[in-house]
């Protein structure tokens, strides 16, 4: 019995969501790679792959329109920044046993898109959408009054998802050819990163084995399986189906850092999770009661990492 397009698309954007929560088994695998150097090969066989798949969908055409626009290419660009920000983030928190505290910042990560629609484009918000960003906050005082600092992993990996989500979405690009865009964008530095390295005779990508030269080469798929997932679920299913499936993320990485990396919870940061959580919760029921249908440019829901 053939199966509707909104069954499809969510079981793909399930999918999608569930590949970007195990990413800690992958990263994890490769720790003995400094982080520069994960983030530089993943740049760069993030382009390897999305070359070969742009090429197999015949859509160059998007790539080369990018970048006969210097306003597109600019922000793009700009992008990319984010981009890279929150990648080095989150493999940072992955390789220094913080897999909660990237949790965390994806818990957060649907309060902060509401957060910056106010601030940055004056968008207005319900009563009950400022109750949950409110609950967010109080939760972040009460973690960094728990630890003496400031949460920065959590609140760089939401805020920085965040903004380039927002810029993606007024560029309205496709998912797949934007990021090979702003791969390539970052693709020179990550060259450059590598074959310094390699003349000081500390990559590991020239230095290692077989067994790990194949691991890095995996970062372009690890990275553009997920996303194309995402992007064929984007256009199948209502935006509140996505919102409800992006908590799949979060909810893993927090099960993987407790069950198998054993971090440790104080009772703090167990109150500063239940807090979010309350605040997700208002938020999500409040998302149920106002339902939307997917607009163009709204695939900045990704969360990827």
């Amino acid at each position: 019995m053939p199966r509707s397009p909104r069954a499809i698309g969510t079981a793909l954007g399930a999918a999608a969501y569930l590949l970007w929560a195990l990413f800690p088994f992958y990263f994890r695998a490769i720790e003995e790679v400094s982080l520069v150097e994960i983030i530089a090969n993943r740049i760069i066989w993030s382009c390897v792959f999305l070359a070969i798949v742009i090429t197999f969908t015949r859509r160059w055409y998007v790539i080369r329109a990018a970048f006969t626009d210097p306003r597109s290419l600019g922000l793009l660009a700009i992008a990319a920044l984010f981009l890279a920000a929150n990648w080095s983030t989150y493999v940072y928190s992955i390789v220094t046993n913080n897999a909660l505290a990237s949790s965390l910042g994806y818990f957060i990560t649907p309060l902060a898109v509401v957060a910056l629609g106010v601030f940055l484009l004056k968008e207005p918000m319900r009563r009950t959408q400022w109750v949950a960003v409110a609950i967010a906050a109080l939760a972040v005082v009460v973690i960094t009054t728990s630890y003496g600092t400031l949460p920065w992993i959590a609140l760089v990996l939401a805020f920085s998802w965040s903004t380039y989500g927002y810029i993606k979405k007024y560029l309205d690009y496709p998912a797949v050819e934007s990021v090979a865009i702003e791969a390539g964008v970052l693709l020179p530095l990550a060259v450059i990163v590598l074959v310094v390295m390699g003349l000081n005779g500390t990559a590991s990508l020239f230095t290692g084995g077989i067994d790990l030269l194949g691991m890095l080469m995996l970062a372009g798929p690890v990275t553009a399986v997920p996303l194309m997932l995402f992007a064929a679920s984007a256009t199948r299913v209502p935006l509140t189906v996505l919102g409800l499936l992006e908590y799949i993320t979060p909810i893993g990485l927090f099960v993987i850092g407790i069950a198998y990396f054993h971090e440790s919870m104080s009772p703090a940061r167990w109150a500063g999770f239940i807090l979010i959580w309350v605040a997700l919760m208002v938020f999500t029921v409040d998302e149920l009661r106002h339902p939307h249908q997917v607009e163009a440019g709204d695939e900045f829901l990704i969360t990827e990492q």
